[in-house]
């Protein structure tokens, strides 16, 4: 071969390893537990409504950003104290937010497939908190949860915040990365345009009584 043929195919090759996994902290993960603390205090339900999750994946020539919803769940609160909850997410309500039209469908119809979330088969994923622990700072959580998606069941642990507690509302947040492998997403993407190892999540949980 060439030089002339060699430095692009060289280029095209360092790019497609040089994919990057959006900004987060990646949860720990491990086998799937069991509930190890009785979660004490007020539950608090979901307001499907006011609540988000927004997701976010890399590849080598960019990134995609969207929104999944949230259908059913329940938050416990101590005096403040996140200890307990779960929840009911509709990977099958997926939907990109940084594209329109034709390419939006596109996206959003591979997302849904066996490649990837296999909806059709897997309409829905939860998450069920098995342990909370105190973090460093008032209001600051490190949260163990059952995390199941596309039926396969992990236990991953993240950082989450209690962002407002009051006698008839809460709202939580939490930022964290997960290994899409670690639930059966294999799916490396063009050979020169892989995408990342990792999806972030940006949750906002708001409850009411």
């Amino acid at each position: 071969m060439s030089k002339f043929f060699l430095i692009p195919a060289l280029a095209v090759a360092l790019l497609s390893s040089c994919v990057s996994n959006p900004e987060g902290k990646k949860a720990d993960v491990a086998d799937s537990t069991e509930v190890t603390q009785v979660a004490t205090g007020a539950s608090f339900a979901v307001d499907t409504a006011a609540s988000k999750v927004v997701w976010t994946g890399k590849k080598v020539s960019g990134e995609h950003t969207g929104t999944v919803k949230i259908t059913s769940g329940n938050l416990v609160v101590d005096n403040g104290a996140l200890t307990g909850g779960d929840f009911v997410i509709s990977v099958a309500s997926l939907s990109s937010t940084d594209l329109e039209g034709e390419w939006k469908e596109k996206l959003d119809g591979h997302l849904k497939a066996a490649d990837f979330f296999d909806t059709e088969k897997f309409p829905d994923a939860s998450l069920h908190i098995t342990s909370v622990k105190a973090g460093a700072a008032a209001g600051d959580f490190n949260v163990s949860a059952n995390l199941t998606i596309k039926g396969v069941s992990k236990n991953i642990t993240f950082d989450a915040k209690v962002a407002e507690a009051n006698d008839t509302a809460v709202k939580v947040v939490a930022d964290f990365n997960i290994a899409r492998e670690d639930f059966g997403i294999t799916y490396e993407g063009k050979k020169d345009d892989l995408i990342s190892k990792e999806i972030n999540f940006k949750i906002e949980l708001a409850a009411k009584k």
